[in-house]
């Protein structure tokens, strides 16, 4: 399951909604930059790196070697669930997933301060660095966490090393080495129940048929690869992603399911063709509770845009889609929907990866009228308002990919199930638009 946008789509939800019939769940690449917000029974749940499957005992969460784990933040989610009754003991992480350090996130936030004007948006949590580390191969992992010695050796340099940058290149202090690695042993003593070799049991896994959950973080246009290039996170948020930060092969996956929100959003900097600056982007941010889960800032919000949504079905290699917050367009009149770029006066239908052509992207809209009534009590297809039905019927026909899940607002309950999402329908009946609206 991934994003189709720019990440923020309500993957959080789905997945907990997938999770039902799951056997396991992986998280397989970012870090603490993510945020899942699960809403149960009234009560909120924000979670950054476990996956949003521990909200049942039953299912087996793990934290794959492609994420990068920040050991302070996930022990304290550790501790907020356990406060909250949450059961962490079906939680496992990759003994090779790499650390998150101070020095990190010290060089993140130092880094983009520098940059002035043309700051990437970062969230500061010290993920780019983390990822530089790994390729650059000075990275600490898990199991380096796991044998002190090991950890002062590797560490004692690492931080000298570090602090010349943070010293000479930004002028900051130094870090107290010893204090550093005294901290993550610390650290390290919490989390040792939790280490596994990851890979292995996730293939034991693939071996006894079990239903197995690949839980994307950040979205398709976040990718490092094939995203809005330089505007992206540091890993790779596409479906062939999972495969690699997950440790399985290409034939593990089965099915891809794409998250989508009902409109667009946009967190940090970057060029955005649908971006609204009036008054419905502000009625779309505030109906929508528009705020970053991990870093609290307001996301920029827009028209849906199928040429992204078209790229993400091709990059991913979709089989469906979940719709999430049609709800917020609940009392907006019309209703823009961007089904082309116009490009130096020419029409492009496909999303364009230079990065000047995409900053100058004029969007082709199609309007559809708006339904101007609540859907957040609708269950079924047939609940929906007639309008509220063509939107969805125009979106599949554009991202030419059936819609699977319909999220009317942020509760468990309050979702539509098209067709089975994990294993598609048996027999879908169509309507004459070509959207499957049911199945026998």
């Amino acid at each position: 399951m991934i994003g189709a946008q720019w990440g923020d789509e309500g993957k959080g939800k789905i997945t907990d909604l997938l999770s039902r019939s799951a056997d396991v769940v992986v998280r397989s690449q970012g870090g603490v930059n993510a945020g899942h917000t699960v809403v149960v029974a009234g009560q909120t749940f924000k979670l950054h790196l476990i996956p949003s499957g521990i909200l049942y005992p039953n299912t087996e969460c793990i934290i794959g070697s492609g994420t990068v784990i920040d050991p302070q933040v996930l022990i304290e989610e550790i501790e907020q669930l356990k406060a909250l009754g949450v059961t962490v003991d079906n939680l496992y992480i990759s003994q090779t997933a790499h650390i998150t350090m101070p020095y990190h996130r010290k060089i993140d936030q130092a880094s983009e301060e520098s940059r002035g004007e043309y700051k990437i948006g970062t969230t500061g949590r010290g993920i780019g660095p983390t990822y530089a580390d790994k390729s650059e191969r000075t990275g600490i992992r898990v199991l380096d966490l796991m044998n002190p010695e090991h950890l002062h050796k590797q560490l004692g340099w690492t931080i000298n090393y570090k602090n010349v940058i943070l010293e000479k290149l930004y002028n900051l202090p130094a870090l107290d080495s010893e204090k550093v690695i005294e901290d993550y042993l610390k650290y390290a003593e919490f989390l040792r129940p939790y280490v596994v070799d990851s890979s292995l049991k996730i293939y034991k896994a693939v071996q006894e048929k079990k239903n197995i959950l690949f839980e994307g973080a950040q979205g398709t246009l976040l990718d490092l690869d094939h995203g809005t290039y330089p505007y992206v996170t540091s890993s790779n948020p596409i479906a062939g992603g999972a495969c690699v930060g997950a440790g399985v092969g290409p034939t593990t996956i089965d099915r891809v399911i794409g998250v989508a929100k009902a409109y667009t959003t946009r967190v940090g900097e970057g060029p955005f063709p649908t971006e609204l600056n009036d008054s419905i982007g502000k009625q779309l941010g505030d109906l929508g509770a528009e705020f970053g889960t991990t870093t609290g800032r307001r996301r920029r919000c827009g028209w849906f845009d199928a040429v992204i949504g078209r790229y993400a079905v091709r990059i991913n290699g979709l089989d469906c889609l979940a719709i999430t917050k049609l709800d917020v367009l609940d009392e907006l009149e019309e209703i823009k929907v961007c089904v082309a770029y116009e490009i130096d006066g020419e029409t492009c239908y496909h999303f364009p990866t230079n990065a000047s052509q995409f900053a100058d992207c004029k969007p082709v809209y199609k309007t559809l009228p708006g339904w101007q009534k609540p859907t957040t009590s609708c269950r079924s297809l047939t609940d929906l308002p007639k309008e509220a039905l063509n939107y969805l019927k125009f979106m599949a026909e554009l991202m030419e990919v059936p819609i699977a899940i319909v999220s009317v607002g942020p509760s468990r309950d309050q979702t539509i199930i098209v067709e089975d999402p994990i294993h598609g329908p048996k027999r879908a009946l169509l309507d004459a638009d070509g959207i499957r609206v049911g199945e026998t």
